[in-house]
């Protein structure tokens, strides 16, 4: 069985201590990472994707340390991060043939796979558009193809339904739980709602620091209440207002 491990990871940017001695370990399932912002989601998921290193602290695939298994660990990863720059003259086929050629596909396999992870986010039809003609919803969707581009073992994904109408988010949320099977799946995401039934176990996380890790129904039971918008306003509901006050 795969396993992701986070040995003692710390983190600072100049004053601010970003992660404080987070461990973690995660096998298949689907894991949802709660937290207001400023809370260190983000940079967990860099350094779990490897594109951040740690001040401290270690990340290891199955017991061994990601920085020595390189490639094999890149192969191995799918990463949606939030919305970024695009290669806006791009069509939506080409980019996921760059990044296709990036993990490895075999040039044989390229052309399936292309249209199989275009047809699990609903987007065969505008493959053609270049990306700079595409909604944010559409540009949120194609991230999430070439996440799952080559069916890796491993997937981070950075607020996956953002900018996606409530019927598109349904159908993200039914197709990621579909995914999950020996994988595992870590989401990072304001939308409360997207992983409360999806979810095996929810982490939360707030100043750098893991405050509470268990199974959805578990954490109703710990803090006395029947959503996990009830816990998440319970534990943090102050700071988002605060955030809201006062916005970076």
């Amino acid at each position: 069985m795969s396993m992701l491990t986070l040995n003692g990871i710390t983190k600072r940017y100049r004053d601010k201590l970003a992660l404080d001695d987070v461990s973690l370990s995660l096998d298949h399932g689907i894991y949802g990472l709660l937290g207001p912002n400023g809370a260190g989601k983000s940079t967990l998921m860099h350094i779990i994707t490897g594109t951040l290193r740690p001040d401290s602290g270690t990340v290891e695939w199955e017991g061994q340390e990601i920085g020595a298994l390189g490639a094999q660990y890149r192969a191995l990863l799918g990463y949606a991060p939030q919305q970024q720059g695009l290669y806006d003259p791009y069509t939506g086929r080409r980019f996921l043939a760059y990044m296709a050629t990036l993990k490895g596909i075999p040039k044989g396999e390229m052309k399936t796979e292309i249209q199989r992870v275009l047809s699990y986010v609903n987007m065969a039809e505008v493959a053609d558009r270049p990306l700079g003609t595409y909604s944010g919803g559409m540009r949120q969707r194609i991230l999430i193809a070439q996440a799952i581009l080559g069916d890796p073992k491993l997937i981070v994904l950075d607020e996956p339904t953002a900018g996606l109408d409530p019927k598109e988010r349904v159908r993200i949320r039914e197709r990621i739980a579909a995914l999950a099977g020996e994988k595992i799946i870590l989401i990072s995401t304001h939308v409360v709602s997207d992983i409360a039934s999806i979810a095996k176990e929810i982490v939360l996380i707030r100043a750098g620091r893991i405050l509470d890790r268990a199974p959805v129904e578990e954490l109703y039971q710990r803090y006395g209440v029947s959503g996990l918008e009830e816990v998440y306003l319970q534990l943090f509901g102050e700071e988002e207002r605060d955030a809201s006050a006062h916005p970076l």
